[in-house]
């Protein structure tokens, strides 16, 4: 493990800007149509119990990364198999991350610039930030929340100055019964982006004060999930549900429309700063994950070593997950939450804590 420490708080702006990342560009919980603001917030309480699985998993073993302790429950053949299939999801994560804003950057304000030009110039920030380790992404990210906030407070203030909510678009609630809100959630919202969570147990280890883990992370899933869906009933508001589904990053659309005094306009330009900050720092905790994790696994003492190879393989990935925008998309709605996101954030973390709770369970019996 990297010698290093960060704080409660510090995990509570990682955690609260990684989950906000790439979601501000989606359509969150869309399936539900006027009520996706109601998925994102049911998604995000089924991230609670999924996180305390990730959270009782750390305190079994506090002092170890997953890469390590997850050979310690299944033993060494499975559980290097284990480990290196996580640190795989989470570079593939990366990459995919990387795709969505540089398609955006691409759309709204670069078009004559190559998708891959974009993508290295923000993966070479993210390496650099990377080599610098874990403390010095959460001083960024302090720095960065605040950034967020106050776009986010200006933003919410000229959207309701422009008198362009339309609570109409909100009804009729509940049109299509719980029902259809608690499927939305369970195949799309728990997993995108609050179960995208787990790769935070590569990071506890990391935090000085394990006692103020809990609070810090879980207050961190309840604001987000709060500003999210907000962000998700204003779009729906102001856009309606159709124009919602069918934008590729309704937030920006959103933004577009402000309009104040009739010389107060096009103010996306400035609001992509605000959603670029949310995807560099998740960028940033998937490939540190990625490369802590393979350090730890492959024992190699300098994670400086691995950083721009795995640099170059995720800037690689980025560019063929997908031959279009469409296509990127069709696949992250179909493939990644089935293949991905249920075996590795909800079956394979109940597996290995029931595995530690029975093998320290053993431990106990047999020492009496």
């Amino acid at each position: 493990m990297e010698k290093a420490k960060i704080n409660a708080g510090q995990l509570f702006v990682l955690i609260f800007l990684f989950e906000m990342g790439s979601a501000l560009l989606l359509s969150l919980g869309i399936e539900a149509k006027q009520d996706a603001w109601m998925a994102v917030m049911a998604g995000m309480f089924g991230s609670l119990l999924l996180f305390w699985m990730y959270y009782r998993l750390y305190l079994f073993y506090p002092d170890m990364l997953p890469t390590s302790y997850m050979q310690d429950i299944i033993g060494p053949f499975l559980g290097k198999i284990a480990a290196y299939l996580y640190i795989l999801v989470f570079m593939y994560n990366a990459a995919r991350v990387l795709r969505d804003f540089g398609e955006m950057l691409v759309i709204f304000a670069y078009n004559e610039t190559p998708l891959f030009i974009i993508n290295a110039l923000l993966l070479l920030l993210v390496v650099y930030i990377t080599h610098k380790g874990i403390e010095v992404i959460a001083r960024t990210g302090e720095i960065l929340f605040v950034v967020l906030y106050v776009l986010a407070v200006t933003g919410s203030i000229l959207i309701l100055v422009s008198g362009l909510i339309n609570l109409d678009h909100l009804k009729p609630v509940l049109e299509g019964g719980i029902g259809r809100i608690l499927k939305t959630a369970g195949t799309e919202t728990l997993y995108v982006p609050f179960g995208e969570a787990v790769v935070f147990f590569m990071i506890l280890p990391y935090v000085n004060r394990p006692d103020k883990i809990k609070p810090a992370a879980l207050s961190a899933l309840v604001l987000s999930g709060i500003n999210l869906s907000i962000t998700m009933a204003v779009n729906v508001a102001v856009l309606g549900v159709d124009l919602t589904e069918r934008s590729q990053f309704p937030l920006l659309n959103t933004i577009q429309a402000i309009q104040v005094a009739e010389f107060l306009e096009r103010l996306d330009v400035f609001f992509m700063i605000a959603l670029i900050v949310g995807g560099f720092i998740k960028i940033s905790i998937y490939f540190y994950a990625a490369v802590i994790g393979a350090s730890d696994l492959f024992r190699v003492k300098e994670i400086s070593r691995l950083v721009f190879p795995l640099g170059l393989v995720v800037l690689f990935l980025s560019m063929v997950i997908a031959s279009g925008y469409a296509e990127h998309i069709r696949e992250g709605l179909h493939f990644v939450p089935l293949y991905i996101h249920l075996p590795f954030h909800v079956i394979l973390p109940a597996l290995l804590l029931t595995g530690a709770a029975l093998k320290k369970r053993h431990s106990v019996n047999k020492r009496n």
